[in-house]
């Protein structure tokens, strides 16, 4: 999928660019496979605001994609590959030989009339899906689970993947994209290939509007604010922080402060961190 860039008309055209849909399917998406998104504009169950920057943007479906392949095993076509305005990766739609339909993540190089199969013994192709123990070593992954049954969890934005490096015993070990390195049960599915839409970290959005349609509001500097609503709030004029180190809102360390909890029970996992 190629960028498009733009003519500087206007000052928002200036930097803009865009993707290309050529390669994705006309038709509307499946009735059965979508339903209204009710978004909360970052506000809890009592209309407080809770997470700032939140709120407008587009009216949106939301589609439900399949992370879970073991339960629809067998082969299945792919009949539209679609776009998804919920996530910045591409979808395809699949047809069951037992008559169910279903969205999956659209792997790269995946094309429209292809077979993609899920189950033990899917052959070693793009976009299969089957348990990590079945797979090669070097084996370029996505849609990974962590948890038997959970579904993928991993590797499932916009040309990421991960990577099968090594296998032992009741675990195969991976390296993630963020380059974390961590043993995961051989059990667990994963689809093979790359995500999809590789192009997307290109993209400029070239004006702030842009930004309002994907329902992202600005941010305000804590220093501009009052001191009722900011600890970095206050002061005659332009002033500093006040402070040795810069806090959030709510007084907490802001820069380099580790929020993991030490006795997770997945840390025993990890053999080297992203760090």
């Amino acid at each position: 999928m190629a960028i498009r860039l733009y003519r500087a008309y206007s000052p928002g055209t200036r930097s803009r660019s865009s993707l290309f849909f050529d390669d994705l399917s006309k038709n509307k998406p499946e009735k059965s496979l979508t339903f209204g998104k009710k978004r909360c504009s970052g506000r809890n169950n009592r209309g407080i605001i809770t997470l700032h920057g939140r709120g407008g943007g587009h009216k949106r479906k939301y589609r439900i994609v399949d992370f879970q392949r073991k339960k629809n095993s067998g082969v299945a076509k792919v009949v539209s590959l679609e776009y998804d305005p919920n996530r910045n990766a591409r979808i395809a739609k699949l047809h069951y030989s037992n008559g169910s339909k279903k969205y999956i993540l659209s792997p790269r190089s995946l094309k429209v009339g292809m077979e993609v199969y899920s189950g033990v013994d899917s052959p070693i192709e793009i976009g299969n899906a089957m348990p990590l123990e079945y797979m090669p070593l070097g084996s370029i992954l996505h849609n990974i689970e962590l948890t038997l049954g959970k579904g993928g969890q991993i590797a499932r934005s916009a040309g990421t993947y991960a990577q099968l490096i090594a296998k032992e015993g009741e675990f195969v070990t991976l390296k993630l994209p963020s380059g974390e390195v961590r043993l995961v049960n051989k059990k667990c599915y994963a689809t093979l290939g790359q995500v999809g839409n590789i192009e997307f970290v290109n993209v400029t959005l070239g004006k702030a509007g842009r930004k309002r349609w994907l329902g992202k509001k600005p941010k305000n500097r804590g220093v501009a604010q009052n001191p009722i609503d900011h600890p970095h709030g206050g002061g005659e004029g332009r002033s500093p922080i006040g402070r040795a180190k810069p806090v959030t809102p709510w007084g907490k360390p802001a820069l380099g402060i580790k929020t993991r909890k030490p006795t997770k029970a997945s840390s025993r996992y990890i053999l080297r961190g992203r760090k």
